[in-house]
């Protein structure tokens, strides 16, 4: 029986188109005099989210902790969302490596969106030495844990605007902005308007086997590239990497079909009787009673899904087939009744 893995795009493999220009990639040390295709790549990033300069980083965890390294002195507070990424999947790093400290907003904009208003209600500083300033907005696009709802172009700037009105730089989180940019149907650019940093990801929905690129200012990405040289991040001949994220441009218009493979998944759950909203984007989010028993379920069944929560997050992606979305309903179907009616009670401690 052939696993379909919902779990995350994260699973997607190298296409034989990627792994040739992997094999074929003009490669020099990255460290000492920049390697061509690793330069190429950053510049194509950036000029498509309108910024200056980018920083390749071998993971979208990583591009954050920089960003939030350059721009946090020890003991700033920063805004944002709850559940963003930032805060509960990065094991501390704005705390632990940036010396920030969250404050978390809540969804008062819809399903991970704050609002303007939020902003500026949260962004005073009372000017006392002795106070905690406020001095970042951490946004998030899109937003994963919350079934990976959008910003557009209009609410982004918005947000920006009433940042930058409080004195406040503001990062984006941006590892699916290109989801964002496909469901909007607006650019990338619009979609990164006015931040002082923004992370695109690489190595999910667009298939490259590891990277993320990191944009922003001239001056931001040389602090940047010195604070990625701290956490080790800095790589020698890059190219070899960094060719898979050009080809994974490339995939950028086929997201699309993603969209509509969980649009349909959504579709054909909501007629077994699932209680699922119209995914936005990717990913779908599926409340069953018991996380467990469902998770135990469902790979029996040949199906992979990630907990959140009170719900299973179920992502669609380039290596699942829209055959494959048909084939994972009818293999739910006898799941309907216990998934939807069981919950066997708190486990007992290991």
């Amino acid at each position: 029986m052939r696993i379909l893995d919902f779990r995350s795009d994260t699973v997607t493999k190298p296409g034989p188109d990627m792994r040739a220009a992997m094999a074929a990639a003009d490669v020099a040390d990255d460290i000492l005099d920049r390697d061509p295709t690793m330069d190429r790549l950053e510049r194509q990033v950036a000029e498509r989210l309108g910024h200056e300069a980018g920083l390749w980083t071998p993971s979208g965890c990583m591009a954050n902790a920089v960003a939030l390294m350059v721009h946090l002195q020890r003991g700033d507070r920063f805004l944002t969302p709850a559940l963003a990424h930032v805060m509960g999947q990065e094991l501390g790093t704005p705390a632990w490596l940036a010396g920030g400290m969250p404050e978390v907003l809540p969804w008062e904009g819809g399903p991970g969106k704050i609002t303007p208003h939020q902003v500026a209600r949260h962004a005073v500083n009372p000017g006392h030495y002795y106070a905690m300033r406020t001095t970042l907005l951490s946004l998030e696009n899109t937003h994963n844990f919350a079934g990976g709802t959008f910003y557009s172009a209009s609410e982004h700037r918005a947000l920006v605007e009433s940042a930058q009105t409080h004195g406040l730089k503001v990062h984006l989180d941006g590892a699916r902005l290109w989801n964002a940019s496909v469901a909007s149907r607006e650019s990338l650019s619009d979609l990164a308007w006015g931040v002082d940093s923004v992370n695109v990801c690489l190595s999910k929905g667009l298939g490259a086997p590891l990277g993320s690129v990191l944009c922003g200012g001239r001056a931001f990405i040389e602090q940047a590239r010195r604070v990625r040289k701290m956490l080790g991040g800095a790589v020698r001949q890059g190219g070899v990497v960094a060719a898979a994220g050009l080809v994974a441009l490339d995939h950028l218009p086929r997201l699309a079909e993603d969209h509509a493979k969980a649009r349909r998944l959504a579709e054909g759950l909501r007629a077994l009787g699932f209680n699922v909203a119209e995914p936005p984007t990717n990913i779908l989010m599926v409340p069953v009673l018991d996380i467990p028993l469902a998770l135990r379920m469902l790979e029996d069944a040949g199906i992979r899904a990630l907990p959140v929560g009170s719900a299973l997050r179920f992502l669609t992606h380039r290596d699942l087939a829209a055959e494959d979305v048909e084939d994972a309903l009818q293999r739910m179907k006898p799941l309907v009744e216990p998934l939807l009616t069981t919950w066997e009670g708190p486990r007992p401690m290991a």
